[in-house]
């Protein structure tokens, strides 16, 4: 990989990390954060292969450095989409969830005053 291939590949996990907090602020699945990681991916390649005039090699090898590219990128738009979710999630409704962990948010818990037992 060249320095400017690298330097594609750095832009579209940049990419891929915006896509992932703009899917979660409109409220978007999941599985939609997995497929723009995916289109990202292809655009990284193919702007890196008409970009940097590189031939293709043999299909095995393009076929698993896309896959790895995919999983990077299709990676930083799961968590960043999913980071974003639980912040917002009790950022928005703090009267019903808190945080619970880096990613996740749980119901808040009623207080129990030990006089309320009953």
């Amino acid at each position: 990989m060249t320095t400017g291939s690298a330097a594609i590949v750095v832009l579209f996990c940049f990419f891929g990390h915006a896509s992932g907090r703009a899917l979660a602020h409109n409220w978007r699945p999941a599985w939609q954060a997995v497929l723009y990681g995916l289109l990202l991916s292809a655009g990284a390649r193919i702007t890196a292969l008409i970009l940097f005039a590189r031939p293709i090699r043999d299909p095995l090898g393009e076929l698993i450095e896309f896959s790895l590219l995919a999983l990077v990128i299709a990676g930083i738009t799961t968590v960043s989409f999913r980071f974003t979710l639980a912040q917002k999630m009790s950022s928005q409704y703090p009267w019903l969830y808190e945080r619970h962990g880096l990613f996740g948010w749980r119901e808040k818990r009623a207080l129990v005053t030990p006089g309320d037992r009953g």
